[in-house]
């Protein structure tokens, strides 16, 4: 991730929204628990790569607009996001020396422990469901997030390369 990055704010704006919408997408039904949480992992690799420019302003927002598209209690999504990028931005100096299998044991981490409070939260306002099969987005998007990662440094340095 570039240290100086000049990625313009609109490139951002819209991986955040396609993410909602993979977010958002629909899956047969078995297949919902196997979706890797697009969105937290978008959000949390802009708020590495471009700290200055996404923070929990934009996790509030998509999170209001996750709530409106799902049917949630307006502000459960808000939280969860909002909280994401608040620990991304904590421990984005730390996260950024750290090589790509070590970010994705963190983002197994940062993403597990917002599944759990989205968990909670759930408990709260629906039904109550003990099994931990919540946590597996998480370990999908772990998975994924070398991948990811690599893919948007490559994108973002064609991006500065044409400018």
């Amino acid at each position: 991730m570039p240290s100086g990055s000049t990625t313009a704010l609109p490139w951002i704006w819209l991986t955040l929204l396609l993410a909602l919408c993979l977010q958002v997408m629909p899956l047969a039904e078995g297949w919902q628990i196997w979706r890797p949480d697009w969105l937290g992992l978008m959000l949390i690799y802009w708020c590495m790569a471009a700290p200055a420019r996404v923070g929990v302003f934009h996790g509030f927002v998509l999170g209001i607009l996750l709530d409106l598209i799902e049917g949630a209690p307006l502000g459960q999504n808000a939280l969860t996001l909002s909280l994401l990028a608040f620990l991304s931005a904590l421990i984005y100096p730390r996260f950024r020396t750290y090589s790509l299998v070590q970010q994705a044991l963190l983002i197994l981490v940062l993403l597990g422990l917002v599944q759990l409070v989205e968990q909670w939260l759930r408990t709260l306002f629906g039904p109550f469901s003990m099994h931990l099969a919540f946590l597996i987005p998480s370990l999908i998007g772990a998975a994924l997030w070398p991948w990811l990662a690599t893919m948007f440094q490559a994108f973002e340095r064609r991006l500065v390369r044409h400018d």
